[in-house]
């Protein structure tokens, strides 16, 4: 603003404070301070610097708070934390003053922002549950970008170790052990479950919080004064869906049963191939480790029961 037209609008506001004139040069000196105050806070002045800030009207300015707070986080990655702290501890007095802004997609602005929701997670100014949310948001549809910001969020929303015990860590552990062995143990679908094209299959999306209609009345027997139609009809769907000689099937199916009863009966020998030996012991040393407190009892029990 020319400096002739500046002292013309304060000439104009000194009579009158609730002129335009006067209001936006509150405005401007409001801006000013905030964003001031936001660009010298560190973490050896925040304590000094908490006052100032609390000294202006940030309720008129939250606006401008938040802007401040995301234009200087995104050209500062290093002071997310002291930002962070700065919104905790405003937090603390005005919770509602500081309403969410994010708003850009684009790689740049998603890293900055998310680390610095991260740091307000690990202040407590925001829920757990956000974390968790971003977290699914990035990895539902995973690019490259989508991936090395969620890397990035998970190593500032740091796990605390020391809250934790040590069978849990532990567990932890494993759990990484496994996605190095790129969950050959584990597949998504264990082998001759695949069953289902892709194309054929319908996923029903479900909320924890949803209400669902149970209808639990189908458990209980109701007549049915049509049920011969019924029966008809779903014979038709029976055929559709395994084929007309489904019906010539299954009676060829009773008649064979006395026979395969003949057959098994004068089979000699029987071969176990469903590993429950195997079964038993994973059982075994599951139970074990979920029990331990620590690794080392885990690991002495388990060589004492193989012992």
């Amino acid at each position: 603003m020319p400096p002739a037209r500046l002292r013309a609008l304060q000439q104009a506001a000194s009579s009158d404070k609730s002129s335009p004139e006067y209001q936006r040069l509150s405005w401007d000196a409001l801006r000013k301070s905030i964003t001031g105050i936001v660009n010298r806070v560190n973490i050896v002045n925040i304590k000094e610097v908490v006052p100032e800030m609390f000294a202006e009207n940030l309720i008129r300015g939250r606006g401008l708070f938040a802007r401040s707070i995301m234009k200087a986080q995104a050209a500062s990655l290093p002071f997310t934390p002291v930002f962070a702290a700065l919104v905790a501890i405003i937090n603390t007095k005005l919770p509602q003053s500081i309403p969410p802004r994010f708003q850009r997609n684009d790689k740049i602005i998603c890293h900055s922002t998310t680390t610095f929701i991260a740091h307000l997670v690990n202040q407590a100014v925001a829920h757990e549950i956000i974390a968790l949310q971003i977290i699914v948001l990035l990895v539902e549809r995973p690019t490259d970008d989508s991936i090395e910001i969620a890397v990035g969020f998970m190593r500032e929303v740091v796990l605390n170790e020391g809250s934790i015990s040590q069978r849990v860590q532990y567990m932890i552990e494993v759990l990484m052990q496994v996605r190095k062995d790129k969950y050959k143990d584990n597949p998504i679908l264990p082998e001759g479950l695949d069953l289902v094209e892709e194309d054929e299959q319908i996923t029903h999306e479900i909320q924890l919080e949803q209400d669902l209609q149970v209808q639990e009345g189908l458990n209980i027997f109701k007549f049915d004064p049509d049920y011969i139609k019924n029966e008809e009809r779903y014979k038709d769907i029976k055929a559709e869906i395994l084929g007309e000689e489904s019906d010539e099937e299954s009676g060829s199916d009773e008649s064979s049963d006395s026979d395969d009863e003949e057959v098994a009966e004068s089979k000699e020998g029987i071969e176990d191939r469903t590993e429950t030996n195997l079964v038993n012991l994973r059982r075994t040393i599951y139970l074990t480790i979920m029990n331990a407190l620590v690794y080392e009892e885990a690991v002495h029990e388990t060589v004492e029961d193989s012992a």
